[in-house]
């Protein structure tokens, strides 16, 4: 499989880039599954049932969540009615949504996509260990999903990198979220599972982590209360990992990082031409 996961979504910025981008690259590449993180899409806070079309009309089949996933109030309610948007599985038992999906792709095979929040320096949810646990084992590679994405939102890269050991050889990609900003570690790991630390954003990069310079960096030399972070308004870049999946297995044969648009060096999956 063909499979292209997108970092956090960030303001209008990012959510124009994949308009634009995102139809084109689907058609180029031949990609079977498209997942996007999309916590921050609206004004950088959550993300509103419109938004949320607009990512899955423009070629996402799964968008996922992470801290900010019910800071637009409305989310509580078309969480439920969405089947392809995700928050964390450990969020407490009885919060509204789902933390995983199986979707059918348009080649007929199988993507269960799975999402996660971490602990370290985050707010203390449920063991996402035990929770990605659960539902990788209700869907076992090979056997029912052709191929498994999870996205783990974490704020530490050495939660981030439990996860990919943990999971090695079991899903066909660990992504980390939330940090904002591509590392530069993506690669496959001994057990054939496709890694990255963080898959950056889409958004606005002649920023900070997305958001307009001037309020952010005031915040650290004055602290003191100021006005509200707003999204940077520049030309947005997209930022992600391409993998291509073995069909038998399920497990990652070749791993990219993605990032198209200004400010970045530009990285592109070679093995698809």
């Amino acid at each position: 499989m063909r499979l292209l996961f997108l970092g956090d979504v960030v303001g209008r910025a990012g959510r124009q880039v994949i308009i634009d981008r995102l139809p084109a690259l689907r058609e180029r590449w031949l990609l079977d599954a498209v997942v996007i993180n999309g916590e921050n899409a609206a004004a950088g806070f959550g993300l509103t049932e419109t938004i949320c079309n607009d990512l899955l009309n423009a070629g996402a089949d799964a968008v996922t969540l992470g801290n900010h996933s019910f800071d637009q109030r409305e989310a509580l309610v078309f969480i439920e009615r969405q089947q392809r948007l995700l928050r964390p599985a450990n969020y407490p038992p009885g919060t509204p949504g789902r933390g995983a999906t199986l979707i059918d792709t348009h080649s007929g095979k199988r993507l269960l996509v799975v999402n996660v929040m971490g602990r370290l320096y985050m707010d203390a949810l449920d063991d996402p260990f035990a929770a990605a646990e659960r539902e990788v084992s209700q869907c076992p590679l090979g056997q029912v999903a052709d191929a498994i994405i999870l996205d783990v939102h974490a704020e530490a890269t050495s939660e981030k990198q439990a996860f990919g050991h943990y999971f090695d050889g079991r899903v066909s990609l660990v992504v980390g979220t939330h940090t904002h900003t591509p590392t530069g570690d993506h690669r496959i790991l001994p057990g054939g599972t496709a890694y990255m630390s963080d898959a950056g954003m889409c958004g606005d990069y002649d920023s900070i982590l997305g958001m307009q310079k001037e309020e952010a960096v005031r915040r650290f030399i004055q602290k003191t209360p100021g006005s509200r972070l707003e999204p940077g308004l520049g030309e947005g870049t997209l930022s992600g990992i391409a993998i291509e999946t073995d069909d038998r297995t399920g497990l990652a044969t070749h791993v990219a990082a993605i990032r198209i648009g200004p400010h970045l060096e530009e990285s592109l999956p070679k093995f698809w031409g």
